[in-house]
């Protein structure tokens, strides 16, 4: 796996791009510290192709059964004391 600080990431992006590519992951540190993965499309979509897309999980009916009920609580909300 390469390694790059990110300053020389941003001056040599098109370099970071192509090797991760043509060898693997490429990680960026900033401080000595791993912040960011660059990897090949090919290898994003391999990692996260058993995700559900988050819109369409949003969007989604939740598969309750029919028996359940959510009641909601219509007491008014407690007295707060902010001094």
């Amino acid at each position: 796996m390469g390694g790059w600080q990110v300053q020389e990431a941003k001056q040599r992006f098109s370099e970071v791009v192509r090797r991760a590519v043509s060898e693997g992951p490429q990680v960026v540190t900033r401080h000595g510290e791993e912040v960011a993965v660059v990897v090949d499309i090919a290898e994003y979509r391999r990692l996260t192709g058993g995700a559900p897309d988050f819109r369409r999980f949003l969007l989604a009916e939740p598969d309750w059964a029919d028996d359940v009920e959510f009641p909601r609580d219509r007491d008014l909300p407690r007295e707060v004391d902010f001094d």
